[in-house]
């Protein structure tokens, strides 16, 4: 089992990113996808979910009306589309795949930093 997050990088406030998780060694299109992401010294936090088809998603209020996320079955992929970055969002973000307490998958996590 593999989740292999991409698309992180430094942008500047007002920008946008969208980061891509790229699933492996399991059925994705069963599985609810979620992103989180933890800032330094703060805990993980649940940024947004979807559900496994596509059709069911959620999102922490503070990036409500920035962030979008989507996902691709056919290509075991989940994105996350970040728009009007501020410095707040700064963190790990992290996909993990959940179907129930014993199939829990996370990815290694890609650096977001938002600064001028």
């Amino acid at each position: 089992v593999q989740l292999v997050e991409s698309g992180g990088g430094l942008v500047q406030p007002g920008g946008s990113l969208r980061l891509s998780c790229a699933a492996s060694g399991f059925t994705f299109s069963s599985y609810p996808m979620n992103w989180y992401r933890q800032a330094p010294g703060k805990e993980r936090e649940l940024v947004a979910a979807i559900g496994s088809a596509g059709d069911n998603t959620n999102y922490v209020d503070s990036v409500k009306g920035r962030f979008t996320i989507s996902r691709e079955n056919a290509k075991n992929t989940v994105y996350l589309q970040m728009n009007n970055l501020n410095t707040e969002d700064t963190a790990v973000y992290y996909c993990r795949a959940r179907r129930s307490r014993a199939y829990v998958y996370w990815g290694q996590g890609t650096q977001v930093t938002v600064s001028s």
